[in-house]
Formats: structure tokens, sequence, C-alpha cells
């Protein structure tokens, strides 16, 4: 028997609500993109240009695939945690324990210097993860945030997930 209050089955309705909505979806095709698309190249084209580049942006380039694969490797694990959430194959409780194993702040990249002298299709694989770390933060952090910080009266956060559940409504429609 669950003794969660009212408020806290509100919320935890709202946040397996946004693991279901049309925006999770569109999110999580755009990550196992991402992460197919980046594989393809690291494996392709970007092997033979890394093999074209100077001694010291070489060492750059494995650096920064390596970032790149680590950060996108980080970011398909928590979306596969909360698509398992929307499948039914585990609650948002377990999900939160899982994704403590999750960094969503692993291997950012190095300074836009050193960055700009990579080859464009990396340096756009590297933009586009970056944006996406920062859709999965953000939806994590409203997922996630502690029951607490939901439902304090005058906390800032009610309006905007009050506003972010309109519009999951909306998109689900």
């Amino acid at each position: 028997m669950s003794d969660r209050s009212q408020g806290e089955t509100a919320l935890v309705q709202l946040s397996e609500r946004l693991t279901n909505s049309a925006a999770f979806g569109t999110l999580f095709r755009e990550g196992m993109d991402l992460v197919e698309e980046t594989a393809a190249y690291l494996d392709g084209i970007g092997r033979t240009e890394a093999k074209a580049l100077d001694r010291s942006v070489s060492l750059t380039y494995a650096t920064e695939s390596m970032r790149l694969t680590t950060r996108l490797m980080q970011l398909a694990s928590w979306l596969l945690l909360h698509r398992a959430v929307k499948e039914g194959e585990m609650t948002l409780t377990q999900a939160n324990r899982e994704k403590t194993k999750v960094k969503l702040s692993a291997a950012d990249p190095g300074p836009d210097e050193i960055i700009e002298k990579l080859p464009q299709q990396l340096q756009e694989l590297i933009a586009r993860s970056m944006v996406l770390q920062t859709k999965v933060r953000r939806l994590d952090t409203t997922i996630h945030a502690p029951a607490a910080e939901r439902t304090s009266i005058g906390n800032p956060l009610v309006p905007q997930l009050n506003r972010l559940k309109a519009a999951f409504e909306r998109q689900s429609r």
C-alpha cells in the first residue's frame, strides 16, 4: 500500500505523462538517431578525416571523439531508462534510482578554439550532442525534481511545471 500524498501522486502522474508524451518520443528518436549518425561518421568518413589531420589536431580529434561518444552513451542510457518507464518495464521510482548511474554532465567538449580545428562534420555532431544534452537535462530536472521542490507554495517551479504540463497535453492531442 502506498503512503503517497495526493500532491505527490499528481506529480508522479505528471512526470509519467512527460515520459509518455509525443515530445519525449521525438527527443528519444533524436537521441538515438544522433548516436547512430555519430557511430557511422566515426567508423567511416571520420576515420579518413582523422588520418589527414596534423598530429596536434589528430590528438584533439581523438579526445573530442571520445568525449562525444561518452556524452552520447550517457544520454542514450537516460533515454532508454525513460523509455522503459514509458513501456511499463519499470516505474519512475526505479528509473530515478538507476539514473544516478547516468552522468548527464559527462564529457563536456573542450574550448571553442580547439573544436574549431576539427573537421566540420565532427564539430556539428558535437554541437548537436550539446543541444540534446541541454534538452535531456531540462527534462530530467522536470521529471525528477524532489516532490518538496515541486509542491512548495511560492516555488517558481510550480508555474513552470504547470506550463509544461499544459504544453505536453496540447502536443499529445
